[in-house]
């Protein structure tokens, strides 16, 4: 039930045009997948805890330094000028707000927006490292204040604000995969099988569905669905010099930002694999930011062990397509690397 419910949402989410993703420094592909494992991650359809072992070890919670390497690679974009500095929009008097997007091409559907309204504006999308920015600015003091202009003028003298809002918004596309994870049950399965093809009339009611009963990811910022299928491994990248190690202990659990790109991966390489290819992938579902709350703390989980995939863009042609020289131009127009932070947005 649960691949007929997987090829669903894929079929499902690819009629919301809404955005694209892209690629940084690292992809996965079914070549790099050491194989399958057993045993409980964040708990099953029970919602149990990981392990309920009292002899479980646990592992040391990652220091704000750890969790900024590991969120190094993943780009997130935004607006800005062409020094870098980030674009705050205010949608009423009393609110002012900066987006970062994972997508570059939500991103550069605001930037055109932004020109759109004003043809002199010289603006641009800018990609940022999530690791560079996720305490500085993310999750920093909301009464930091910070410096601000108006756009295009360069001799014009900035002013001290208070109560930036910064907002990560997720890819349209699979925040709405997450709902219908939520909200789509065996028996939502079985009509699909038994239909054998997927009307628009079914479509629409697992959309409605998944808009209107999800119990998560209902805001459309600062909540970013993260997919893992937990019997999924790869092989560690062996350190210089040395040979490749495929004991079980030496593999990676690798997450993902895009629905479509991992269940791609797992379909690919059951494939090619006698041992996976009649077993149903446990799925699990966390927020991002949920998920780094839980890496700073003690746990059974070793999230060092853990790689988080960026995105595929939707026309890479294929969740292996971006490699590990993968730039942020390559999918979504003019995009700089303006520096590690926004400095005085």
């Amino acid at each position: 039930m649960m691949k007929c419910l997987l090829t669903s949402l894929l079929i499902l989410a690819s009629a919301v045009s809404a955005a694209g993703s892209t690629s940084f420094s690292r992809s996965v592909s079914p070549a790099s997948l050491f194989g399958i494992r057993g045993g409980g991650l964040f708990g099953g359809k029970d919602g149990g805890k990981a392990n309920d072992d009292a002899a479980a070890p646990k592992f040391p919670a990652m220091t704000q330094e750890e969790v900024e390497e590991w969120l190094g690679h993943i780009p997130v974009f935004a607006v800005t000028d062409k020094n870098g500095a980030g674009v705050v929009l205010k949608p009423d008097d009393e609110t002012s707000v900066f987006y970062f997007f994972m997508s570059p091409i939500m991103a550069n559907a605001t930037l055109t927006q932004l020109k759109s309204a004003n043809s002199e504006l010289d603006l641009q999308v800018s990609a940022f490292s999530l690791g560079k920015i996720w305490f500085k600015i993310l999750n920093a003091d909301e009464d930091a204040e910070v410096k601000i202009k108006q756009p295009n003028d360069a001799e014009g003298e900035a002013q001290l604000t208070k109560g930036v809002e910064y907002r990560l918004v997720p890819d349209t596309r699979d925040l709405l995969g997450a709902r219908m994870l939520l909200t789509m049950d065996e028996k939502d399965g079985e009509a699909l099988k038994k239909g054998g093809t997927l009307t628009p009339e079914v479509a629409q009611a697992a959309i409605k569905k998944a808009m209107t009963a999800s119990p998560k990811f209902n805001n459309t910022y600062n909540e970013i669905p993260v997919f893992m299928i937990q019997q999924m491994r790869m092989m560690k990248p062996p350190a210089e010099g040395e040979q490749p190690d495929a004991a079980p202990d030496n593999t990676i659990l690798p997450m993902y930002f895009n629905l479509q790109n991992m269940v791609s991966i797992w379909q690919q390489f059951t494939s090619q694999s006698e041992e996976a290819k009649n077993m149903e992938p446990n799925i699990n579902l966390m927020d991002l930011f949920e998920l780094v709350s839980k890496m700073q703390e003690e746990s059974e989980i070793d999230f060092r062990n853990v790689l988080l995939v960026p995105p595929t863009p939707p026309n890479a042609g294929g969740p292996a397509a971006a490699g590990p020289g993968a730039s942020p131009q390559s999918a979504g127009g003019d995009l700089q690397m303006p520096g590690d932070t926004l400095g005085d947005l």
